[in-house]
């Protein structure tokens, strides 16, 4: 099956045939960076109980998943053979949080940051500690039967027929979860992030906007790289 390549500065992306076939609009974007993380930022907080405040003002649960890109998300997995209602994306779960009123995780300051763009922008997006990757090469296939992926606080996932990003060792995320292994820390320094568009390339851009202004602002983010694709 035909795979395409897309070069960045220290990795590769592959997309496989078995992506376009069940979405054939999906389009991603990548952000590489250096960064410093902390453990708790105020004013991203503030930030975030502002969205959440506004948001849960103006959506029903109902509405969430009829948003562009949080539908185009489910209509891939069910193209794959995946139910998203019992393995929810990423953003999607987010924002079902704030409709009902509950706390979300603080977990550090890179990790809240990129969830507050997932909940804004209705993309799942994946975030990894890029030190923490095996090889230079990440391809994006769908997950196979029994194929080992320890999602992050969740224990063992089953990935079969989710889209999942695969380094030279195995899984390391899907829009559902991202892995254990390459997860982000409070010592990460090199930060990839990849915001996945099964909604096609409109909106992706502003995501990126978005995400860079909050990596600069809260995580001191420097030698930044951006591809689209």
């Amino acid at each position: 099956m035909k795979i395409e390549t897309i070069e960045m500065k220290n990795f590769q992306i592959k997309i496989g045939a078995e992506i376009y076939a069940a979405c054939p609009q999906f389009r991603f974007a990548a952000i590489e960076c250096a960064v410093k993380n902390s453990p708790h930022d105020e004013r991203l907080w503030r930030e975030i109980d502002d969205f959440s405040v506004a948001f849960r003002a103006t959506h029903k649960m109902e509405d969430i998943n009829k948003r562009p890109t949080i539908d185009a998300t489910r209509q891939a997995y069910k193209s794959l053979g995946k139910d998203p209602a019992r393995y929810r994306p990423s953003a999607e779960a987010l924002c079902r949080r704030i409709v009902k009123g509950m706390d979300l995780y603080r977990i550090d300051t890179l990790v809240d940051l990129i969830n507050l763009v997932s909940m804004k922008t209705g993309y799942s997006i994946g975030g990894f500690d890029a030190g923490k990757i095996q090889g230079n090469v990440l391809t994006l296939g769908v997950g196979k039967a029994d194929e080992l992926f320890e999602a992050i606080g969740r224990g063992l996932l089953n990935i079969e027929g989710l889209p999942v990003y695969r380094d030279a060792a195995g899984g390391i995320g899907t829009p559902t979860s991202d892995e254990e292994r390459t997860k982000i820390t409070a010592e990460t320094t090199h930060l990839l992030m990849i915001i996945n568009g099964y909604s096609g390339e409109e909106g992706l851009r502003e995501a990126v906007n978005y995400a860079v202004e909050l990596l600069v602002k809260y995580a001191e983010a420097k030698e930044i790289q951006i591809t689209i694709r």
